[in-house]
């Protein structure tokens, strides 16, 4: 067999390099590239199978389009799908203006993808509104960093977990989710014995039975939990005040806002008790090394970055930053959700960490891209959530949709549908089709993959790595960032005339220059060379940082880092006698996002076929379920019906659904057609692991048909 070369893995945020190998266009075989640094030759069963999703009956191999007069979508041309698109833009322009546009990105984009995003928008169109599906994912921890430590991006790479002796994983099942990061924990303890893994989780996840403590937090229990052991550390003189004194700010507020807590309230609110709290903070008083993982448990949320603050604050406190093995590391969940914040694809953003509410940040861009001053507008635009909010009332009349399937992953789904049902232009860029969102869609573009382009990512330790063209897309895709150009080229745009990726990545790399996030050290062609390289890395002869802050200066103000006192605060909607249950969800180790690769894959659909609902065997007992029984279960926003799975794992009052399945696997029962579309007030990232739901049981008219109009509702 022989090797077609390597390729960086395009589903969760770890950035594992894969060796690809088979026939000539025809990939058969993944596997892991040993020296890779972010994998060191580990593949999960999700990268060893991808293969299986390249050549599969649905890959969107040509233009479709459906103008408003048409049912049904037809192939076309490129130019003319192009001259269609330009077409409707400028009408829409010029009858409602710049901000009746937004463009909704992804972070499985590539970094030239989402600065083309960010340049033609913002730059040239003049609206804010361009927003990722990471601020599903990834808000709460980027405004978590930036209020704490100024800047975004994590201090910390996986190296760490080599040399850490305590880590603390809370808010995410990184076994499931980030399986080969937790194989090197996993291969640490080993090593180590001594290494104390600590685990806070609702659920005794697959993440948490290999805890040496596991802490069951209550469901929005987390500041709670963080602020009862910063309380203990305090008591045990487990404060650096060396560091606090030389580095930070606010700490004599911080100090005071502890001591005035209640230990036991917070144990009740945290579902924790004090003993247990007790002996996690002795831990981390002894240790020499105390890294911290964290994920969507703490960011999906309305206060997700309180919850990032707050873990922060421990660190802070100990001085457990800017050293080896130690420090706050965030997980992203997809390929290039780090890549696409450098870029400025959030609405708040532009390129290279600089943000529109800033006159100077515009002004740099302006000039750069040679466009008028006040081409930028000044004020954020629209965020995922609130996007489609604004389709649905009007004030949004196109959306162009990349690499992401808002009508499976947004909340409230409902809405959603009615949203994309209103919108003048909806305009799809996918590798896939159907899809969930592709059936809405005015245009329809073919997109291609990981292995069928060159592009450029950043993984979740700031690990920028290039993946190379390993063989062509099918029929007339592209790649992502040569749609894009080549429409702003139809629409009569100067600015956008690139023969290639490494050219797009050219211009970006000027914008990082002596930002937090410089990457001007990282040419193109030293990409190709060495694959690999960490920022920040201010110039060629630079080798990288896989660590932030050893100089224990941080790019705030004054250069030191911020105490930040947060309260707990209960989630926006709280069980009640009509929703009596708490329903989170989340992803399993065989699938990822919306399954539009992972559903391909033969031995992962084995594994996880459908979706279900886990119930304690209290709950179970109590509604008269037993394992396999349909379940209704209802919230204020909608109801689905899925099979039981009765566990131990998870805490009665309490019930969990995987997000993955969507409308194609059965119509209106995707796991978000129930979850609340609530935000918090500065990352804006929803609350998609907290809302009230009840439970019912569902017993069938006739055994020979589960289809709704047999379904009856047990009694209660």
């Amino acid at each position: 067999m022989n090797v077609l070369g390597e390729a960086i893995c395009p589903y969760c945020g770890v950035g594992c390099r894969l060796r690809v190998e088979g026939q000539p266009g025809r990939p058969e075989r993944i596997r892991g590239v040993e020296d890779a640094p972010a994998n060191l030759g580990r593949i999960c069963a999700k990268g060893a199978t991808l293969h299986e999703a390249i050549h599969t009956p649905d890959r969107l191999m040509v233009p479709l389009l459906r103008t408003r007069r048409e049912e049904e979508f037809r192939p076309v041309s490129w130019e003319l799908a192009l001259s269609y698109l330009a077409g409707r833009v400028r009408e829409i322009l010029t009858d409602f203006g710049p901000n009746a546009l937004a463009f909704y990105g992804s972070g499985q984009l590539d970094t030239e993808t989402a600065y083309l995003a960010c340049k033609l928008f913002k730059g040239f169109f003049g609206t804010n509104n361009t927003d990722s599906n990471s601020r599903l994912c990834m808000a709460a921890a980027v405004a978590g960093y930036r209020t704490s430590l100024g800047s975004d991006g994590p201090p910390c790479c996986y190296e760490d977990i080599d040399h850490a002796d305590v880590i603390f994983i809370i808010g995410s099942n990184m076994a499931e989710c980030h399986p080969v990061t937790f194989d090197r924990v996993r291969a640490a303890k080993r090593r180590h014995p001594q290494l104390t893994i600590i685990v806070a989780d609702p659920r005794c996840t697959a993440t948490a039975r290999e805890a040496d403590l596991y802490l069951p937090v209550k469901p929005g229990g987390d500041i709670a939990l963080l602020n009862a052991l910063g309380r203990m550390l305090l008591e045990l003189g487990a404060a650096d005040n060396d560091f606090i004194r030389n580095h930070t700010n606010g700490f004599a507020e911080y100090r005071q806002f502890l001591l005035e807590q209640d230990i036991p309230e917070l144990c009740r609110v945290a579902g924790i008790a004090e003993s247990v709290l007790h002996e996690v903070a002795q831990r981390l008083a002894r240790s020499s090394g105390f890294l911290s993982f964290y994920c969507m448990g703490l960011n999906q949320s309305t206060v997700g970055m309180w919850k990032n603050n707050s873990l922060i604050n421990l660190h802070l406190l100990t001085g457990q930053i800017g050293k080896v093995g130690a420090g706050p590391f965030s997980l992203t969940g997809q390929p290039n959700a780090m890549g696409g914040r450098e870029a400025g694809l959030l609405c708040h953003q532009l390129p290279g960490y600089r943000f529109v509410e800033s006159p100077e940040h515009r002004q740099e861009l302006e000039t750069f891209w040679r466009r008028p001053v006040g081409s930028i507008a000044a004020q954020p635009g629209l965020t995922a959530v609130e996007m489609f909010r604004a389709l649905e009332k009007g004030q949004l009349q196109a959306i162009w949709i990349a690499a992401t399937n808002p009508q499976v992953s947004l909340p409230d789904l409902h809405q959603v549908r009615r949203a994309l049902h209103k919108a003048q232009l909806v305009v799809v860029q996918d590798a896939y089709h159907p899809t969930e969102t592709t059936r809405w869609a005015h245009v329809v573009l073919p997109a291609a993959q990981w292995g069928e382009k060159e592009w450029t990512s950043t993984s979740s330790e700031r690990l920028v790595s290039y993946s190379p063209k390993l063989f062509d897309p099918p029929g007339l895709a592209r790649p992502d960032w040569q749609i894009l150009a080549s429409f702003a080229r139809t629409f009569g745009l100067d600015g956008f005339s690139y023969g290639s990726a490494a050219e797009v990545w050219e211009e970006f790399r000027q914008l990082t220059r002596g930002r937090p996030c410089d990457m001007f050290g990282i040419t193109a062609g030293r990409l190709r060379r060495e694959r690999h390289v960490y920022w920040p890395c201010p110039d060629e002869s630079h080798p990288g940082s896989p660590r932030r802050y050893l100089d224990r200066v941080f790019p705030t103000a004054n250069g030191r880092a911020n105490f930040l006192p947060r309260d707990h605060r209960e989630p926006r909607e709280l069980p009640d006698h009509e929703f009596p249950f708490v329903l989170t969800t989340g992803r399993l180790y065989a699938h990822w996002h919306t399954l539009t690769r992972t559903g391909k894959c033969r031995k992962l659909v084995r594994r996880e076929p459908g979706p279900f609902v886990e119930i304690s065997a209290q709950d179970a007992a109590r509604l008269g379920l037993r394992e396999g029984d349909l379940v209704l279960l209802s919230s204020r926003r909608g109801a689905i019906r899925l099979p039981a799975r009765i566990t131990s794992t998870i805490a009665p009052g309490m019930v969990f659904v995987p997000f993955h399945w969507g409308d194609l696997h059965q119509p209106e029962n995707a796991t978000n057609y129930l979850t609340i579309s609530a935000l918090g007030r500065v990352a804006k990232q929803p609350e998609l692991k907290f809302c009230a739901v009840n439970v019912e049981k569902v017993r069938l008219a006739s055994h020979s048909s589960a289809s709704p109009e047999n379904l009856v509702h047990a009694p209660r």
